[in-house]
């Protein structure tokens, strides 16, 4: 292994998460239990590469052929984002010495159902990293979470891991809150070992949000910038009691949730609801917009508050962007501190990309980085496969 002139790793993490709005690249230095981002970049999906994803997602039909040659496809494209990154920050590839790609998720079941007898857990996350370490030259990790399924766990969350790295305080209690499609918790007590860490899905994110703003757009716009369509809606109290009571909710953790559970089909429930076939569409945006708040809050006060003393939730995320969102959260967390990521060090936007650069070189190191609390797995264990350029 390689070691970036006596000072660590350098890695690059590659991040596409379940709204496949684009492709995030954090460039990363780890000098033991230290990380530093040192730069971020975002890139687009090349054209009709998003709808593909976005339709897998939603469990449409598919073929063995086309899952095989979007896995090869994807790899291409995130090692032109790898490449592109480094030009743009002035890196040579040759000084890099890991990429850690999550890869694009396409299927998740963290929890077993029956198949042929048997009780299986699955995920499948494409963008082969094989493809990634020969254009590239580096040596790529992928395929984070299935060594944690094996191991018991659900998969998910792996960013727990990070979490404790970046916001772990001797004094102050903290909660990493992520909205993105799906919003997540790492809750870490103070003066927290990792052990005591514990984080899971609250429910939907932006997911819903942006869905619905794409239907009643016709896709002329992809997400409610700024809140600005649901600012000027009003609340459906039908929809939401509906909406809220999704038995999701009052599942405890461990727990993981996705496209399966908030996607198209979740979308056309809210779409066919009687209060919607009369409301406008900014009045539905609204609506599903406070549910988020709403159940991040349930999450907190029925999960969290009982276990933990907290003092700060930290904000990362598209979510994050929404002044709406943060308002709620605010005002439903009275005596604790609301703070963006951004301000402790790693931009909320950047934060899932700096994380698989972070994990990446735990791989390398064969550390393990899972976190049991997180995911329930029966153990702590390395994840990730490792594919050499050379």
């Amino acid at each position: 292994m390689k070691q970036s002139r006596g000072r660590g790793l350098l890695a690059l993490g590659i991040m596409s998460g379940t709204s496949a709005d684009g492709i995030d690249v954090a460039l990363v230095r780890v000098a033991g239990r230290k990380a530093s981002l040192e730069n971020f970049a975002a890139f687009p999906f090349p054209r009709g590469v998003q709808q593909i994803i976005l339709s897998l997602g939603e469990g449409r039909s598919t073929s063995t052929r086309e899952i095989s040659q979007l896995n090869f496809l994807l790899g291409e494209v995130f090692a032109q984002a790898a490449l592109s990154a480094c030009k743009k920050f002035r890196v040579p590839p040759s000084r890099i010495d890991v990429i850690g790609s999550h890869g694009q998720t396409v299927f998740h079941q963290g929890k077993p159902t029956t198949l042929l007898g048997r009780q299986i857990a699955s995920t499948l996350q494409i963008g082969e990293p094989s493809v990634i370490a020969q254009r590239t030259g580096i040596t790529t990790v992928g395929d984070f979470r299935p060594a944690d399924i094996a191991a018991g766990g659900q998969g998910a969350p792996l960013v727990p891991f990070v979490d404790f790295l970046l916001y772990r305080h001797a004094r102050i209690g903290r909660v990493a809150l992520n909205i993105g499609g799906i919003a997540n918790v790492t809750v870490i007590p103070a003066a927290a070992n990792l052990g005591d860490v514990f984080a899971f899905d609250t429910g939907p994110g932006n997911m819903v949000i942006d869905a619905l703003v794409r239907h009643f757009t016709n896709g002329g716009k992809r997400f409610d910038r700024n809140a600005e369509i649901a600012a000027a809606g009003t609340l459906l109290p039908g929809l939401l009691r509906t909406l809220l009571g999704d038995k999701y909710f009052l599942l405890a953790p461990p727990k993981t949730a996705g496209r399966e559970q908030y996607g198209e089909a979740y979308v056309r429930a809210v779409l066919t609801h009687p209060d919607v076939r009369r409301a406008k569409p900014e009045d539905v945006i609204r609506t599903v917009a406070i549910l988020t708040a709403l159940s991040i809050l349930d999450a907190f006060h029925r999960f969290i508050r009982p276990k933990a003393k907290i003092g700060e939730l930290i904000v990362s995320g598209g979510g994050a962007h929404n002044p709406l969102l943060m308002a709620q959260l605010q005002s439903g967390l009275e005596g604790i501190r609301v703070r963006e990521a951004g301000e402790l060090g790693v931009p909320g936007d950047a934060k899932e990309a700096f994380a698989f650069a972070v994990l990446a070189c735990a791989t390398l190191r064969r550390n393990p980085s899972n976190v049991p609390g997180a995911t329930g797995a029966r153990k702590a264990v390395v994840l990730g496969k490792v594919c050499y350029a050379g």
